[in-house]
Order: C-alpha cells, then structure tokens, then sequence
C-alpha cells in the first residue's frame, strides 16, 4: 500500500509544484490527490528548495529517472526521499537533496552537490554488505566526459569514497566475496586511443573502495558498445565488453573483451599478449553476447556467411561461443537471427551447412523469410516460410492455407509453411521441434544507465 502511495505522490508533485497549478480549472484543482499529510511535508520541503531559484534536474538515463525517488538507505524499513535539482547560480550547480522521514514530517538531511551541466544517472548499492546503500552518481561534466562519484551514506551524511572519469561502469561480486565491487573502464591517459578497466574493491583498513588493479581492453571507449555481466563455463563470474571498430571495406567488427578477477588481479582473458588485442573478433551485427542455449553460460556470437547467388543479398548464421577461465571456447549453439522481424532460429543438429536464407517482404505488414536447402555451393529447393504479420488482416494472413502460427507478440503474429520438398529433407525435424527452436527476441536494456 506504502508503494502505491509513494506512486501518487510522484504523479500528483508535477502539478503541486509547477506553475500547472496556477491554471487549472476550479474541477481540475477539486480533482488533485489527497495526498496524506508526509507527503504535504515533503511537498513543503521541495517548495522550499524551488522558492531558493532551483529547477528539477532529473537524472537523464537508468532506471531510476523520476526528479523525486524513495529508497530506503540505511536499511531501518523507511524510504528516505532524495530530490534532483540545479541551482545555476551557484558555484557547484548540481544538487541531491535526502530528507528523511519522522514521523508524517521530512527533514532535510543532507545535500550531495556535484558541478557539470546534468545528472546522467544514480544508482543505489550496497558496496560493503552493511546494509546502507551507498549512492552512485554520474555527473555530466561535459558533452564528452563524465564522472562516477560513490558517496557512503552512513547515518545519512554523505561520504564520498571515490570519484574517477569513465565511460562506462558496472556493480559486480566477481571475487565471490558477498559484497559488491566497482569495474570503470575509461580511457588510458598514458596511451592515446586505448582503454582500461579498472577494478575497485572494498578495503575495510580505509572503509571505502579502493583501486586494487588495472586490466587493458582492445578499442578505445569511443568504440564501446555494451558492458555485460555473465557467467563463464563453470560458474565464474565475468564482465563482457563489447566494442565496435571498422573492419575490411564497410563493414564492422565487434570485439569481446571479457575481464575476469583473478586475486589479486583483474585479468582480460581473451587478451593476446603478442597483439594487445583479443582473440574474440567477428563481424559486428549489433548482436550481443547472451545466454543464448539457456544454460547460464552468457555466450559471444561470432557471425558467418549463408550461402548466396551473385547479386543477391547477404544473410548470415550465428555461431555462440561460452568461454572457460582460461579463455578457451567452445560452441554451444547457431541460430539465424533476422532482427528486422524480430526474431531467431536455433539450427536443429545436422542442419548447420545444408541450408541458407533469402527474405521476401511483399508489403509493409507481411515479411517473409525462406529457409532452401543447400548441397554443396548449390542453393535447391524451398523447405519453409517463417511469415512475420503485423497488419490489421495478420489472421486472415495467418489463416492462409499451409500456415500455422508459430507465436503471438503484442500486435505481431509469426506463421510457418512448408513445401513438399521439406519432409524428404533428410535434415527434416517435427513442426513440435520446429516450434521450439524458434525464438521472439527479448530487448535487452541498453548500456546508457552507467
């Protein structure tokens, strides 16, 4: 009940404290939410900050956007308020605010003030175990540069603990320790155009979070697409870095750096020493490393070319590599995905080598992707048609004779048909093993929270 009302209080503060209210109707101010009176207390307090020349500055990405959130903090089963403002005049401009609740009053409690021109985001972890999270800001100092601060919040008097450039971080137990450790990868200042990551863990001698060692990735961050976290082939836990950088003519390259904490070291272990580049490059297919087979291993894809005639467009199979502690790999799986439609196919046994694809979109609502069976370079004979059916005639399209459905997604019906040709197949499986091997791609949340 406590949550919902936290929600009303964050619908109805827009309007109670924005100049809305001054030209609302006289049903239209009947109509605002009794909030109970804490939030008219903290209503107050937000007043205050406002009358001083302040605006709301709500953090720009992440999950935790809203100019006003509720956390509990320190861990005693009350949420503290925390509010997101700029006061331009002021010297540092950036501003957090935490009240804290007694009773149906809040207080203020502390203020956390950063300079730069915006909030990127906050998160809040707890880095030792205690208990009390500890709050991380990003602050946008510039168009290209930003920084992570960590502020310890210990009877809620902010502490900060650390503060480094970055380009992207992530919270992650890799030392198997219970508590939460910090990777910041940013640029080599010693070294244009190259990158590192650097491994933060808790020293309990400093009770902060200390530098404990620097590990050197394969592109400079202005390459970076994806920080992930994903367990290796026995359980360990890893950091996959994605990045992108040119390749042969127009294409691309991604290329996984995979980081692993090996006491008292963070390690890259797909790092060559020869070349200072990792052995994990493939043609970049904005497709990201994910736990493709289910079986808690997070896997890296590594694309290769179908079959095709001169001229005719390209289309590519999905090999998915898990990797062990030492940076060997091993095939789990391949799939074709066709990310336009917004799903994939993981490749039966045997069928690897002997099938390729063309798509065939013959109106704007009704795309069509034919599997053909492939002997040797020889591209033969129709097996099946996956249909993806987004108009408002999809199940009339889906009711078509030979089609079967395959899924529904929202407003998006995925059908199937096949030819005569597909039961001599000799690669031929069951329309229930057909069924199972296709896949609705799920979105993933993008990096831009760190």
């Amino acid at each position: 009940m406590k949550r919902k009302l936290w929600i009303l209080l964050a619908a109805a503060l827009p309007l109670l404290l924005t100049g809305c209210m001054m030209s609302a109707s006289v049903d239209e101010l009947y109509a605002l939410p009794q909030l109970p009176e804490e939030y008219k207390s903290l209503s107050a307090r937000l007043s205050e900050i406002l009358a001083l020349g302040a605006e709301y500055a709500a953090p720009q990405a992440g999950s935790n956007l809203p100019p006003v959130q509720m956390t509990d903090l320190d861990g005693d089963g009350i949420d503290e308020a925390l509010g997101f403002f700029r006061i331009s005049s002021e010297e540092r401009p950036l501003k957090i605010y935490v009240f804290r609740a007694s009773g149906d009053d809040y207080q203020q409690a502390a203020v956390i003030d950063g300079s730069g021109t915006s909030i990127h985001s906050v998160r809040y972890e707890d880095m030792d175990g205690d208990g009390v999270r500890e709050i991380l800001v990003s602050w946008q100092v510039s168009a290209e540069v930003r920084t992570v601060s960590v502020y310890s919040m210990k009877g809620l008097e902010p502490v900060p603990l650390m503060s480094t450039p970055y380009a992207r971080y992530e919270v992650v137990d890799l030392d198997g320790d219970d508590e939460q450790e910090l990777v910041v990868l940013r640029s080599d200042d010693t070294d244009v155009g190259q990158s590192l990551a650097d491994y933060y863990d808790w020293d309990s001698a400093y009770s902060g979070l200390q530098l404990q060692s620097t590990a050197r990735l394969s592109a400079p961050v202005a390459a970076l697409q994806r920080m992930q976290i994903g367990q290796l082939q026995e359980g360990e836990t890893a950091v996959f870095v994605t990045s992108r950088v040119a390749g042969e003519e127009d294409a691309s390259n991604a290329v996984t750096d995979i980081l692993l904490y090996r006491s008292p070291e963070l390690v890259n272990i797909v790092l060559k020493e020869d070349t200072g580049v990792s052995a994990q490059i493939a043609r970049y297919l904005s497709i990201l490393p994910g736990d493709i087979t289910g079986n808690g291993a997070l896997e890296v894809p590594r694309p290769a070319q179908l079959l095709s005639e001169p001229g005719e467009d390209v289309y590519w199979k999905i090999y998915w590599h898990s990797y062990r502690a030492d940076g060997a790999s091993r095939q789990e799986a391949v799939t074709y995905h066709n990310q336009t439609d917004g799903w994939y196919f993981l490749l039966p046994e045997g069928w690897d080598g002997h099938f390729t694809v063309r798509q065939n979109n013959t109106s704007a609502s009704v795309h069509a992707t034919t599997f053909y069976d492939v002997s040797g370079r020889t591209i033969g004979e129709e097996l099946l048609t996956i249909y993806t059916l987004t108009g408002t005639d999809r199940e009339n399209q889906a009711a078509k004779s030979g089609r079967a459905i395959l899924r529904r997604r929202g407003e998006t019906i995925y059908a199937i048909s096949y030819s005569q040709h597909y039961e001599d197949w000799r690669y031929a499986v069951d329309s229930d093993a057909i069924s199972e091997c296709f896949k609705v791609i799920t979105k993933q949340l993008s990096m831009g929270e760190n």
